[in-house]
């Protein structure tokens, strides 16, 4: 069984992980209502994509007798100015993702829960992409700031089914 430390840690960070599919629901509302098709639908993704990770860690959880405690999930941000900023959010988020999941491996590796830790590992690279894909999306979206269909049809082409 994981460390109290470590439960307690990524009780925590399966708030966040259903926080961040929360807030990317939001924004694929936003750009849903915004007429952007494609970006919805992306964001509707990584939504559900959020959610997996969060019930990854639940099923982690129970699989080794840690207890699970679900907390509270703030309101996501829902108002948005333009095509750029929920882009912008969604990166901060990404980032503060890495950090925590950064954290749960250091806890993981201090307590020689070497099951955990190797667990975290898939987070870990995972976050790798999950950065990069944010960031390339918000290059695209800076550059297409006079004309968001640009950053539509970059979505298209680049994350389409």
């Amino acid at each position: 069984m994981p460390s109290e430390r470590f439960a307690a840690a990524l009780n925590e960070q399966v708030g966040r992980e259903f926080a961040a599919a929360h807030q990317y629901l939001s924004i694929g509302t936003h750009y849903e209502d915004q007429t952007f098709p494609r970006l919805a639908h992306f964001f509707y993704e990584q939504a559900e994509e959020e959610r997996e990770h969060a019930m990854k860690m639940v099923r982690y959880m129970l699989d080794t007798n840690c207890p699970v405690e679900l907390g509270t999930i703030a309101a996501p941000t829902n108002h948005f100015e333009s095509h750029i900023e929920p882009i912008k959010l969604a990166l901060e988020q990404e980032r503060k993702v890495t950090v925590h999941i950064s954290e749960l491996f250091e806890i993981a590796r201090e307590t020689k829960d070497y099951q955990s830790e190797q667990f975290i590992e898939w987070f870990l690279q995972e976050q790798v992409e999950e950065e990069s894909t944010m960031q390339d999306l918000l290059a695209v979206a800076e550059r297409t700031r006079e004309i968001p269909m640009l950053l539509e049809e970059y979505v298209a082409r680049e994350h389409g089914d």
